[in-house]
């Protein structure tokens, strides 16, 4: 398994210079370990000397996909959030044999929202039932955490309704800024899932005292992500094909560049306050069609694709009825104010940093993606 980490010495120097003293040689467990961002964070925890163990979904074939450069590094549970009995083996296990009082980072999760509407079931299983069977499982044995962090979406404010608007802030322009304290209003299965997981947290340090703290993450992107995700099917049709198809061009997302979605997570894990939320992000937002646009500049200055790709909108691609959500931008002054947490990667960079990825490692998202190929079959491009 190749060893595509972002994480340059450079990064590694910095990163250990930030959070080396607070994570070296410290039991830490991140669930959906193999993920996007749970790869990511793992390859930075690794790095920085903690004592890692991978909490990864089992499957027949037990393939780690983004985290197998990392094998003998740590430690791998193969688990499920939905099966109980494997939750508590695994935090009995921590019990017993764990020095110090582990740090848990939980993001794994059925993270796509339009699939959320097609394995409705799946979504709230993984995402509330896996995260109340964590915290119970940790009630029941025992663990003392030193910090329980789960992460939580942007989605999970929605739409501004009318009834509270007064509740919401806007900048001079009236563009929407969202803050911890933004009123929520989930707008699909995915978001509804998370809130229920976030104020569980919450129950649980109310209840119990389980550290537990919610990190509200806007729109990650970067190498590793599912294709299906925006970036992604951007990325892999314009590296495939003439046409890029995509849902409503309108709406405002606020990306923030997965080595910054890192660094977000540990800080908050290791400087936030029991029983509270904070929310990451770059703290602008752009509409999807002006995404896509910068998506295919870079591509074109990159010789990655030639400048004649042609972006078609497609109802197929569209959220169900009403629920699409139309501006996410977030205000990350209180995480910055209390630990000093920045993004520090642009837009520009990051989506360079992704293309190359995607067009150097194919074998890893041919045969995911949700979209068909103009011309030769998809395993021919």
């Amino acid at each position: 398994m190749p060893n595509d980490s972002l994480w340059t010495s450079s990064a590694l120097d910095d990163l250990r210079s930030d959070f080396g003293d607070i994570y070296g040689g410290r039991t830490v467990l991140v669930t959906g370990a193999d993920g996007f961002m749970g790869s990511h964070l793992t390859d930075g925890l690794v790095e920085i000397g903690a004592n890692v163990h991978a909490f990864v979904r089992a499957t027949s074939s037990g393939a780690l996909n983004n985290i197998g450069h990392l094998r003998t590094r740590l430690k791998v549970h193969f688990a499920d959030l939905t099966d109980r009995t494997s939750v508590d083996y695994l935090m009995r296990e921590l019990k017993d044999t764990a020095p110090d009082k582990p740090y848990l980072f939980h993001l794994g999760a059925q993270a796509h929202v339009g699939e959320s509407w097609h394995r409705p079931y799946e979504t709230v299983m993984a995402n509330t039932i896996g995260t109340l069977n964590l915290l119970q499982s940790v009630v029941d044995w025992g663990l003392e955490l030193e910090k329980f962090d789960t992460a939580g979406t942007s989605e999970e404010y929605g739409n501004v309704r009318e009834s509270v608007r007064e509740h919401h802030d806007f900048d001079e322009s009236g563009s929407l800024i969202l803050h911890e304290r933004s009123p929520i209003n989930p707008k699909s299965i995915y978001a509804t899932a998370k809130v229920a997981a976030d104020f569980l947290t919450m129950n649980y340090h109310d209840a119990f005292g389980v550290p537990g703290v919610v990190t509200r993450m806007f729109n990650n992107y970067g190498p590793r992500q599912n294709p299906r995700y925006v970036t992604g099917t951007i990325i892999t049709q314009a590296l495939t094909r003439e046409t890029i198809e995509l849902g409503q061009l309108d709406p405002l997302r606020d990306f923030c560049f997965c080595t910054d979605g890192v660094r977000g997570h540990l800080t908050v894990a290791a400087h936030g306050v029991p029983g509270d939320v904070y929310v990451y992000g770059q703290g602008s937002n752009i509409s999807m069609g002006d995404w896509v646009e910068l998506i295919l500049r870079i591509g074109v200055e990159g010789g990655f694709w030639p400048d004649d790709r042609e972006i078609v909108t497609t109802p197929a691609r569209y959220r169900p009825g009403s629920t699409d959500v139309m501006a996410l931008r977030v205000g990350h002054e209180k995480l910055t104010r209390e630990t000093g947490w920045e993004p520090k990667v642009s837009w520009e960079e990051g989506v360079l940093h992704t293309i190359r990825w995607y067009a150097e490692n194919r074998q890893r998202w041919l045969g995911r993606v949700d979209w068909l190929p103009t011309g030769a079959p998809l395993a021919a491009q």
